[in-house]
């Protein structure tokens, strides 16, 4: 379908991951996130973590706190060759996946725009560096999956 290429570190963790680094078994975790103590982000049938979150979580401290340094950044994403059922999908998993993102101090902002006749889906992301990584990196997830 469209195609896409991100380069990204990996940062953000899997339930098992973050068990492993807390010594907690996945259980102890999912519970976790549930109860909202620890925020997580649901791709499929299972979360990813932010690797943010989970140092707050644990209480690792940074060099200054996220909403100190007010960092945000605007990425355009174009997405080609896509009709508009797999346009729709992407734009309400990226709805669905930053609904959790509202609570922080400084929350995801998303447009999506799909032009039909170029078959071209825009997105325009504006959020913090870790939020909008994660983001993305869920997109490319997402269109994996539509393949």
């Amino acid at each position: 379908m469209g195609s896409i290429r991100i380069f990204l570190v990996n940062v953000f963790h899997t339930v098992e991951q973050v068990a492993e680094r807390l010594k907690l078994h996945p259980k102890t975790v999912l519970r976790f996130i549930r109860e909202g103590r620890l925020r997580a982000t649901r791709v499929g049938k299972s979360y990813r973590i932010v690797a943010s979150d989970l140092d707050a979580f644990a209480g690792v401290d940074g060099a200054a706190p996220a909403a100190k340094r007010a960092v945000r950044v605007t990425s355009v994403l174009e997405v080609s060759d896509l009709d508009l059922e797999g346009a729709q999908k992407i734009a309400t998993f990226l709805s669905a996946a930053i609904m959790s993102t509202e609570a922080r101090p400084n929350p995801i902002q998303l447009t999506t725009a799909f032009d039909n006749a170029a078959r071209l889906l825009k997105v325009v992301v504006i959020g913090t560096p870790a939020d909008t990584s994660q983001l993305l990196q869920l997109v490319q997830f997402q269109l994996e999956n539509l393949r």
